[in-house]
């Protein structure tokens, strides 16, 4: 199944988030830059990485945004893999992955924590053991 199927699924009340995340770990996904950085936004307190899924969800984010959506947005392909294990762990405090944002009943949350982020910057993990931040 692609990342979005896998997406679907668990929104649907189906399916093993573990799949989706493994899922996203191997999917190429289009990652916005601006200020010589991958975009990002803030909400409830961490620090969510924009990515998209495709062109199409990437021009509705511009959309949302109030953007014109004729002006060109730079942007990078990235493995998923790569947003999580290099991407976050660069980032100051808490930071997660927030997949395809402006498409309401598609968009899908990756927080960190452990399972999802590296052990070093999740959440959930005590520092007393040697990991967080």
């Amino acid at each position: 199944m692609s990342l979005q199927e896998e997406i679907d699924t668990v929104r649907a009340g189906g399916g093993r988030p573990e799949r989706m995340v493994g899922e996203f770990r191997r999917t190429v996904l289009l990652a916005p830059v601006e200020d010589g950085g991958i975009m990002s936004g803030k909400w409830g307190g961490v620090r969510w990485v924009y990515a998209f899924t495709g062109e199409d969800a990437l021009a509705r984010f511009v959309v949302a945004r109030g953007a014109d959506p004729a002006a060109e947005l730079e942007y990078v392909a990235i493995l998923g893999a790569r947003l999580l294990d290099e991407v976050v762990p660069s980032l100051d405090g808490p930071t997660g992955v927030a997949v395809d944002v402006a498409d309401e009943e598609r968009s899908m949350l990756f927080p960190p924590v452990s399972g999802i982020v590296p052990d070093a910057v999740a959440v959930d993990v005590r520092p007393e053991v040697g990991h967080g931040r």
